[in-house]
């Protein structure tokens, strides 16, 4: 399935055809493809290079992946159960360097999950990414350690059809794609909202 997209400049294929879907397959994931879509995480920019990121992989029969699913709220749940991994992707506060705030860990770690979601369309891959879970639960149960946050999840696997999903589901799923207009976003001057 593809969506179509209303770009007005070019953009590289991995970009334009990323979405983020709610129908999964219930076909694994290559441990060479999943582990290479890690990989993609480990190369991301950060500042002072702290790599804050951390990544909690859990496969469909797990108890990782229930602990995952189970953090989500019931309307991701409802779908997200199809998808065979579910990440937790956390990021430490603290700098290693000198132990104050790292007020860009959620930036940095925004990155890095970034990379991961074009290392997946690159191994034919889809993924769609959630902040609506319940991050101290997950943290609870999954025994992070202090100074760690646990600040969005996203389901990885296959394109299922859309035939999987509930007839509100399957109606998201089709509808177009939508943007901000360009010259919403980028500014050639002062700001001015």
């Amino acid at each position: 399935m593809e969506k179509k997209t209303k770009n007005i400049h070019s953009l590289h294929e991995l970009i334009r055809s990323r979405w983020s879907t709610r129908s999964f397959s219930d076909k694994p994931i290559e441990l060479t493809k999943l582990n290479s879509i890690m990989e993609a995480a480990r190369w991301a920019p950060s500042a002072y290079n702290e790599q804050p990121w951390r990544f909690i992989v859990g496969e469909k029969g797990t108890e990782v992946y229930n602990h995952i699913l189970e953090s989500l709220v019931e309307w991701n749940q409802l779908w997200a159960v199809n998808a065979p991994v579910l990440v937790l992707n956390i990021a430490k506060q603290l700098f290693t360097h000198n132990n104050t705030p790292n007020d860009t860990y959620k930036y940095d770690l925004g990155q890095a999950v970034a990379f991961m979601i074009i290392e997946a369309m690159n191994q034919g891959v889809v993924s769609h990414q959630m902040s609506g879970f319940d991050s101290d639960m997950a943290e609870k149960s999954l025994n992070i350690s202090q100074g760690y946050h646990a600040v969005s999840v996203t389901a990885f696997g296959y394109q299922g059809h859309k035939d999987m999903l509930t007839e509100d589901f399957a109606q998201l799923e089709l509808k177009p794609r939508e943007r901000k207009n360009f010259d919403t976003i980028v500014i050639r001057g002062k700001f001015n909202d």
